[in-house]
């Protein structure tokens, strides 16, 4: 029997009837509904027609995470009296309840992707909603790009709604081709605000680290909600370890505590979702229960006020979840539980001043994310670069670059990007690139059930009881029977059913495991450096725990690492021990024989040597290393020390300044003699000087002022002109030549002021007035100008004034436009012409 009563409760029925008006005139419609509405449950029901009105269409609806999936479903079975399996089901990885009268499908991201990828045109499918697209998950954005495609090009009848928790739908209109943008009001209660920062400060997250402190200051404030508050408790976490931790510090509440995320039991969840059956409860969860749950009973929110994202370290091959800041948006989406049945209260566990230094949006997770996964898809669409592919965000061309890469290593790609047959093969099997490469390779090798077992341990990282030995955590998990555990044995069971294990020797778990584990992440092999220290092939240090039982390994398979911000090493977290054949195996396409000249620690090191990666297996010195290896060497150098290394007199470094002055005020054919600009041209001025160079002495007898003197425009003729356009000195009144010094914006010329007497106008180099500093007797400044005319006008008095007084041997003449410039004393001046001259008493 229908709930009818339960479905007019829900606010989103009044935007019901705009949304069909929408979609039946543009086919697409943006939907923006806060979470309670029943923007996820009611609506798919309504537009398949299954609330008594309408026809009947087949819906369906994709949400981000399997545990939105299954409650949603769930929800809508409810709301019709039935359970699912009937008129409304769900498709999860490793779980699919429908039937032959299901009408509303209720899928995950990934699974939608690898339905499009098998059938695009989505046969029998009327209409699909793309459920909580805000949060700006890489599937839900590569959904939505696909099925646009799909609607342009052979199904314009498909219709397709994005739907929104937040108001910021403008991208997706925009994105779906300018669709009406449908708005919900929701019911809201008001939520107080309770700012409760820990007394003492903590240390700022990092990799996936959290201070100890926070999280005992988190518990705290959780009991204090209980005490000052009516109502369950829903309380904010990054993940399942601070959950487990948090947890572990309320032992004595009077409150039962649950613990929400995508690992938490399905009796947890639905227990949870099907609100209090009697006493108070505190929920722990993650993000899931920011927007795709609803929580019944909640009163109270508590928010630690972090997050996890994916981030990747492309120049280390590390990717991995990143503690971060939540930004304003969940913060305000996580307090809005609070006041879905009622009046509520936030308590945030940080300082009201830092609020508005957050982000305002969680990042998208394509301009963070690896794009291995993403590059995958995008080849089997047809689109290797995704360059027509509709988009919020771009994908970087750094990542997309780095995962076609990965794609060609593991030969999913051809050289061209396209896709190719074991490239397909691999988008089937439902998992990341790299674990796809591992399961099938190493199905091959050590047959499929076993080659899964591993997998499934590296697609969902075991907890962290399971310990950082993977061959240990695989045992742990085939006579498990925690919730982990269960999950492990159901997806061993989904990819073994999918490969072909083949003719293999006999090999050890601990063996097997290694193998596994390197052909998924070959950059990752990392060998022994002493005292628990590795050297990955990828170049990045790695090291394990003091109490690791791996710190005897000679190699590892390092399956998951992070690196904190202040740290020079990774931090391994789960490996695996392998030998080094195992290693070459896996990472044999790394694998590099042959001469290298390189420059090592301010010298030129030229060595044979046999690589993988960074990891050096066998090196011996040469003794006639190829000159141009050489040369290669020498030029790498200089850009890392600078052109230093070379012998730079004072003449020199001076022509060089003239030189750039010439290029910055006149330009071309003067040269342009940056650093940049030489270092990335050195055979066009330290030749043949460089080639004869064997070392870094011999750079330094390089005369560097007679190599620049090669990018004088002698072929047309200029360069004559350098000593007239910029003179390494200028002569003045008094017959002294003085040096022009040309680092600055304006050439100076320093000269003591009684050589100037009768020179009104500024002397110029190339047409600029030079910045006259203008000295005393002693060579101590006086004045500065640009400007002579005004000085002698304006400025001369006030410093004839000062002066006079302390250099009373030396001419102050009252008018110096109308006397000889001198370099003399007063008296030596008098003695040289007989007579008194014109500058009167001092």
């Amino acid at each position: 029997m229908i709930r009818t009563e339960a479905l007019d409760r829900l606010p989103v029925r009044t935007a019901v009837p705009a949304l069909r008006r929408a979609l039946d005139d543009r086919g697409v419609a943006v939907l923006c509904a806060p979470p309670g509405t029943g923007k996820t449950t009611l609506v798919p029901l309504v537009l398949a027609g299954l609330t008594g009105d309408g026809p009947v269409r087949r819906v369906v609806v994709a949400e981000p995470r399997r545990i939105a999936a299954r409650a949603a479903a769930r929800r809508m079975a409810w709301l019709l009296g039935e359970q699912p399996g009937g008129r409304i089901g769900f498709t999860v990885r490793g779980e699919r309840v429908v039937g032959r009268d299901t009408v509303v499908e209720v899928v995950t991201t990934g699974v939608l992707l690898q339905r499009l990828q098998r059938d695009q045109e989505l046969a029998g499918v009327d209409l699909v909603i793309i459920d909580e697209c805000h949060e700006r998950h890489l599937d839900a954005d590569t959904v939505a790009a696909f099925l646009l495609d799909v609607r342009e090009a052979i199904r314009p009848d498909l219709r397709l709604v994005a739907a929104s928790a937040t108001t910021d739908a403008e991208g997706w209109a925009r994105l779906l081709g300018d669709a009406p943008v449908i708005e919900a009001e929701g019911v809201s209660y008001p939520v107080e605000v309770v700012w409760a920062p820990p007394a003492r400060p903590v240390s700022p997250p990092h990799g996936m680290r959290v201070d100890p402190a926070l999280l005992t200051h988190v518990a705290a404030t959780v009991r204090r909600a209980l005490t000052e508050r009516e109502g369950d408790v829903l309380c904010f976490l990054p993940g399942v370890g601070e959950i487990a931790r948090v947890a572990g510090q309320l032992a004595g509440v009077e409150a039962e505590v649950l613990q929400v995320h995508g690992r938490a039991p399905a009796a947890v969840q639905d227990a949870v979702l099907a609100g209090p059956s009697g006493g108070r409860r505190v929920v722990l969860a993650t993000s899931v229960a920011e927007s795709s749950l609803t929580v019944p009973g909640v009163r109270v929110v508590v928010d630690s006020g972090l997050a996890r994202e994916p981030r990747t370290d492309h120049a280390r091959g590390l990717s991995a979840l990143t503690t971060v800041r939540a930004s304003q948006a969940a913060g305000r989406q996580r307090a809005g539980r609070a006041g879905r049945e009622a009046a509520g209260a936030v308590y945030r566990c940080w300082d009201q001043a830092e609020d508005g230094r957050l982000a305002r949006f969680p990042a998208p997770e394509i301009k963070v994310a690896d794009l291995a996964a993403f590059a995958l898809q995008a080849a089997c669409w047809g689109d290797p670069g995704a360059s027509s592919l509709a988009l919020l965000d771009p994908p970087p061309a750094g990542a997309m670059g780095t995962a076609r890469e990965v794609l060609e290593a593991i030969g999913a790609v051809d050289e061209a990007g396209r896709i190719t047959e074991r490239g397909v093969r691999m988008s089937r099997l439902g998992l990341h690139p790299r674990l796809a490469r591992a399961l099938l390779d190493g199905a091959s090798e050590a047959g499929a059930r076993r080659a899964a077992e591993v997998v499934a341990l590296l697609s969902e990282e075991p907890p962290r009881e399971y310990g950082d030995d993977l061959a240990a955590a695989l045992r742990t998990a085939r006579r498990g029977q925690d919730g982990y555990a269960a999950r492990w044995k159901q997806e061993v069971r989904r990819l073994s059913s999918q490969v072909d294990g083949g003719a293999f020797e006999h090999r050890s778990d601990d063996a097997v495991v290694g193998l596994v584990a390197a052909l998924a992440f070959p950059e990752r092999v990392a060998r022994a450096r002493g005292d628990g220290a590795f050297l990955m092939v990828s170049g990045t240090g790695a090291e394990l725990r003091d109490s690791s039982r791996l710190r005897s390994a000679p190699w590892l398979a390092v399956a998951v690492a992070d690196r904190p911000s202040h740290a020079a090493s990774a931090r391994v977290r789960l490996a695996a021990v392998v030998d080094e054949p195992t290693a070459l195996l896996a990472a044999g396409h790394l694998r590099v024989r042959g001469e290298e000249v390189r420059w090592v620690d301010g010298e030129v090191v030229a060595r044979s040597v046999d690589r993988v990666g960074a990891v050096e297996l066998a090196v011996r010195p040469l003794r006639q290393p190829d000159p141009e290896l050489v040369r290669g060497a020498l030029v790498e150098g200089l850009g890392r020390e600078g052109l230093g290394l070379l012998r730079w007199t004072r003449d020199s470094e001076q022509f060089r300044l003239r030189l750039a002055f010439l290029h910055r005020v006149l330009g071309a054919p003067w040269p342009d003699v940056s650093d940049d600009a030489l270092l990335a041209d050195p055979d066009g001025w330290l030749e043949p000087e460089l080639s004869r160079a064997r070392r870094r002495s011999d750079l330094g007898r390089i005369d560097a002022g007679q190599a620049l003197r090669r990018l004088l425009p002698w072929a047309t003729g200029e360069a004559v002109r350098l000593d007239e356009l910029a003179p390494e000195r200028v002569e003045v009144p008094s017959g002294s030549r003085i040096r022009v010094e040309y680092g600055g914006e304006q050439p100076v010329l320093a000269v003591k002021l009684q050589e100037l007497f009768g020179l009104s106008e500024t002397p110029t180099v190339a047409g600029v007035p030079v910045l006259v500093h203008l000295l005393s007797p002693a060579g101590r400044p006086a004045a500065v100008t640009a400007d002579l005319a005004s000085f002698w006008q304006d400025g001369y008095k006030a410093v004839r004034a000062e002066l006079r007084g302390r250099y009373p041997k030396h001419p102050w003449p009252e008018d110096p436009a109308t006397v000889q410039a001198t370099r003399y004393t007063s008296a030596r001046l008098k003695r040289s012409s007989g007579s008194q001259g014109p500058y009167g008493s001092p």
